[in-house]
């Protein structure tokens, strides 16, 4: 069973940082492409960064140069740094594994965590 926990979500204020973590369980955590997704409330869904088995990486236009997304093979576990929050940042963040599309869309991967909620204030 393909299992992914994020973690490290909560509330700061703009300006601030948080680091997300997603342990993966269930599969070959070194073949898998994972991403990382934010979801408000309302249902709006954005990819934000992909990281393929070897360690190439991609942003959407929103979070690039302000988040960093990263692997530990040792750990089963892919990160999302995210510096320079802003308001707009706040939503729920999800993990994601084994890439089904190339297209840059919120249906590009087959699995996805719970999600870990990130609130910034301004």
């Amino acid at each position: 069973e393909v299992q992914l926990v994020e973690s490290g979500g909560g509330s700061v204020q703009a300006g601030g940082s948080l680091r997300l973590s997603c342990t993966a369980s269930g599969f070959t955590f070194d073949d898998s492409d994972m991403g990382w997704y934010r979801q408000v409330s309302g249902g709006k869904c954005e990819l934000l960064a992909t990281i393929n088995s070897g360690g190439i990486t991609h942003y959407a236009d929103s979070v690039k140069g302000r988040f960093t997304i990263s692997r530990d093979a040792a750990k089963n576990t892919v990160y999302l740094q995210m510096n320079s929050l802003k308001s707009e940042d706040t939503a729920g963040y999800y993990c994601a594994a084994d890439r089904l599309s190339p297209d840059w869309i919120c249906g590009a991967y087959k699995y996805w965590g719970q999600g870990t909620q990130v609130s910034v204030s301004s």
